[in-house]
């Protein structure tokens, strides 16, 4: 299952069932998990960690050393869960000492074409970023999250779950759970509700968040005194207090 004119180092540990095309090339300090596929022309650097049912496409550099100006070639890490997939050209670099020193992507994500996963990201799972989406340093993506083509995420931004943000848009500040966004620089235009149906959110949860996400965005009221509202006003659920969460303990603040 490997191929002859691959190239992997002594030390590189490969699972039980993976297949590596021609040409390809692993380092040392790489472990790769079972029933991973990997396609020629791969490069793969380390120190990372690969789970199982990963597929990588041909051109793909992963655990590459970052582009930050900073890095001074520290020990850091990447480590990739199960059942990802990065279409041809993605790059997926290593963290740096300036946060955990660890880049870390989840299960069940699709990379398309040429997306780009910068030093000290967190990925969480069955997100999707559409073709040539770029992620910049300390990025956190929340689970399900959608990044059309050409977006472009700002360091330190944070992208709330079962969000959705449109093709070609800058994301400058934290985009909230459930909400969509788009424009240079995005701005929220509603929820992410026909996502929330596809996941299986009841119409009582999709109507709670709908009138939080009014008290944010419609009433022109203060971030905090939405949030007090909808404390005061709404029945609690888990649902909706993802969404109160991540915007109180935005950093940035969020997208308005």
């Amino acid at each position: 299952m490997i191929h002859e004119q691959a190239i992997i180092e002594e030390g590189a540990v490969i699972g039980n069932n993976a297949t590596i095309g021609p040409w390809t090339y692993i380092s040392k300090n790489v472990v790769i998990g079972d029933d991973c596929h990997i396609s020629a022309n791969v490069v793969i650097n380390g120190p990372t960690r690969i789970g199982k049912g990963n597929r990588i496409f041909q051109f793909a550099s992963i655990g590459e050393d970052c582009q930050d100006l900073k890095y001074a070639g520290e020990p850091t890490e990447l480590i990739i869960g199960d059942n990802n997939v990065f279409r041809e050209s993605c790059t997926i670099h290593r963290g740096t000492i300036q946060d955990q020193g660890i880049t870390q992507i989840g299960n069940n994500n699709l990379f398309m074409a040429y997306t780009h996963v910068a030093h000290d990201c967190m990925v969480g799972n069955n997100c999707i970023l559409a073709n040539n989406a770029s992620i910049a340093g300390h990025v956190h993506v929340g689970d399900f999250a959608i990044l059309g083509g050409m977006s472009g995420v700002h360091q330190f931004c944070h992208i709330g779950a079962h969000s959705f943000v449109a093709a070609t848009s800058l994301i400058l500040k934290d985009v909230p759970p459930y909400v969509m966004a788009s424009g240079n620089a995005a701005k929220p235009f509603g929820l992410n509700a026909e996502g929330l149906k596809r996941r299986g959110f009841t119409p009582e949860t999709i109507r709670s968040i709908k009138q939080a996400y009014r008290k944010v965005y419609r009433q022109g009221l203060t971030v905090e005194a939405a949030l007090k509202e909808i404390k005061e006003g709404l029945e609690t659920s888990q649902e909706l207090q993802l969404f109160t969460d991540f915007i109180a303990s935005s950093q940035r603040g969020i997208i308005r």
